[in-house]
């Protein structure tokens, strides 16, 4: 076994995906699978249990999964000290964040880290504001932006940094640019396109349980991007943060209709476990991150 096909089982450990890996490392489902029979070869055990329908982990799995990350941690640990001079922070640090995000929370951030410590490597991995949690959760990044609930997250320490309400979008020149009425009236009586998952979905749904509201739903996806994509095509209005609206590519083209009070507002800001863990190089990074943390509070 080499470093790469450990690099490979760890990530699908933490995916549990063979087609989402598959893409993160460059390979085809196929040979994926390939490669992880010829890992179960070399270690005379099953490390994975897969079927149509899912894949987990096996005992032994998990405990292969541990020494992968070892062996990759103190290979970033070696590399590092090659390319480090003196005591100068280098490594990789993962980042989960939306489009969104890229446009509105982490510039003053990038800006400050890419100045103060230029020997740190930056992974963004961008996708649906919800997976935010679960993606430092699982070790796929060290740091995410992501709605901050108001009972705060445990193991987490945050870091609000814009305070947003929930609104819906339409598409201007559409045939909902010019909806009114109340917030109950308007999700009972015009499509809405709505986050799967989430904060705002949470909100919503237990928002509407409360006035025995029943929506009408014309679509259900993942992230603000494509609820903006399918505003955008006229078939309903979208329930987003505002920060959308406002910042990137969203601030033309699209008109906002206030939910009052309705939805309330939430923070959004940046997300990190409490606890600094992994290699040395990558306690370094999580250490140079909370210094530039802490002059943004």
């Amino acid at each position: 076994m080499d470093f790469f096909e450990l690099n490979a089982f760890l990530n699908l450990s933490q995916t549990l995906h063979f087609a989402h890996t598959a893409e993160k490392v460059n390979l085809s489902p196929s040979a994926l699978s390939r490669l992880i029979s010829r890992l179960e070869d070399e270690t005379g055990t099953t490390l994975l249990e897969r079927n149509n329908r899912e894949v987990k982990l096996t005992p032994q799995g998990s405990e292969f999964a541990h020494f992968a990350k070892k062996c990759l941690d103190e290979q970033e640990d070696v590399l590092n000290s090659f390319k480090s001079q003196g005591s100068e922070v280098a490594g990789s640090l993962h980042v989960y964040a939306s489009v969104t995000a890229c446009y509105s929370i982490m510039p003053p951030f990038l800006k400050e880290l890419s100045e103060k410590y230029p020997q740190i490597h930056l992974e963004i991995e961008t996708g649906d504001p919800a997976g935010a949690i679960n993606a430092v959760k699982e070790g796929r990044a060290e740091l995410a932006v992501a709605a901050i609930p108001e009972t705060g997250l445990s193991g987490f320490d945050t870091l609000p940094i814009r305070h947003t309400p929930l609104v819906f979008a339409a598409s201007v020149g559409g045939k909902y640019e010019n909806v009114s009425g109340s917030p109950q009236d308007i999700v009972s009586s015009v499509p809405l396109i709505l986050p799967k998952t989430g904060l705002a979905r949470e909100r919503f749904d237990t928002w509407i349980a409360s006035r025995n509201v029943k929506p009408v739903i014309a679509a259900e996806t993942e992230g603000n991007e494509a609820i903006m994509a399918l505003v955008q095509l006229g078939i309903g209005i979208g329930l987003i943060p505002h920060i959308v609206l406002t910042n990137g590519p969203y601030d033309k083209g699209f008109t906002c209709l206030s939910a009052g009070n309705a939805l309330g507002y939430y923070e959004v800001g940046f997300i990190q476990k409490k606890e600094i863990t992994g290699s040395e190089s990558l306690k370094r990074i999580r250490k140079a991150v909370n210094e530039i943390l802490d002059k943004m509070r």
